[in-house]
């Protein structure tokens, strides 16, 4: 019997109009402030009304599974599930169900585990309302192909310069995670450092980005403020290496190329990012080798 694959990402509303009912759903259905909402759907707007990260994340698992096929023929149906927008996670588990898959294989794409991410993937197919056997992947974040594919795309991105820092990024999460054992900015700092001597860089640090504002600590610090910071030391050259995220969405269209694109124009400091994996197929093999090793048949 054949293996389902089910590809997990946060999701990301269709329409300006989904706004509001996508941010319902992160809130755990209670409604956002007026103000709130108007900030996301004026984030969206400036991105150009969607994040397009639905259709990378089909395209992504589209392409996983043509390449599983050819690797292992009839074995592998790849499926989408979204944490917080159509198709959900637990529509994914029931087209499985539908399909007479019993055996299962949560790939969220999100290289590093935190119990506030890849944690919550797996509580949501658990808690979907079918009995499958799922092998979750807890994380990939030192998955040799992930690693190589960043390193090439570092160096592509840094060609000509020279005298310059990367600053690796994940999204931030709250403080308190470390205290309870969390590991993810442990896992953040072992790929950035993986990364780094892969791609021959001795001039790194790890920087946060996206927090929301909850009225508690977040991880930090903050990209903005380290590029504040890296300017005043006399810094002219700055590559933001989002490691934490594999698709063009919000996070990355928003929060790096116009929130530190415009910091960095104040400043006055150049400043580029790496393409992001999106449907790459060093990313796609990166990903089958994934599953390859998580198969239950392996």
């Amino acid at each position: 019997m054949k293996t389902a694959v089910l590809v997990m990402a946060y999701g990301s509303p269709t329409t300006l109009d989904d706004v509001k009912a996508y941010y319902t759903d992160i809130r755990r259905g209670r409604p956002p402030s007026a103000e709130a909402l108007a900030d996301l759907t004026g984030r969206y707007r400036s991105i150009g009304g969607t994040s397009q990260l639905t259709d990378i994340t089909h395209a992504q698992a589209g392409a996983l599974e043509h390449l599983l096929e050819e690797v292992a023929p009839d074995s592998y149906n790849v499926y989408v599930g979204m944490k917080h927008w159509h198709p959900y996670i637990a529509e994914g588990v029931a087209n499985i169900v539908a399909d007479g898959l019993e055996d299962v294989v949560g790939l969220v794409l999100a290289p590093h585990f935190s119990s506030k991410s890849i944690g919550e993937y797996q509580t949501k197919v658990e808690t979907a309302g079918h009995e499958v056997n799922l092998h979750m992947v807890s994380s990939w974040y030192d998955e040799p192909g992930f690693i190589a594919l960043v390193a090439s795309n570092i160096a592509a991105s840094i060609e000509g310069w020279h005298d310059h820092r990367v600053f690796f990024t994940a999204h931030s999460l709250p403080q308190r995670i470390l205290e309870e054992g969390d590991p993810y900015a442990d896992q953040l700092k072992e790929s950035a450092e993986l990364i780094a001597k892969e791609a021959d860089i001795d001039d790194w640090e790890v920087a946060w980005q996206s927090a929301s504002h909850t009225g508690e600590p977040w991880i930090g610090p903050d990209i903005l403020e380290r590029l504040d910071a890296f300017r005043s030391e006399g810094g002219e050259r700055a590559l933001i290496a989002p490691i934490g995220f594999v698709s063009d969405h919000l996070e990355i269209l928003y929060d790096v190329d116009i929130e530190c694109v415009e910091r960095a124009a104040q400043l006055g400091l150049d400043l580029r990012r790496i393409n992001s994996p999106n449907d790459d197929p060093r990313f796609i093999q990166a990903l089958a080798n994934v599953v390859l090793r998580s198969s239950p048949s392996r």
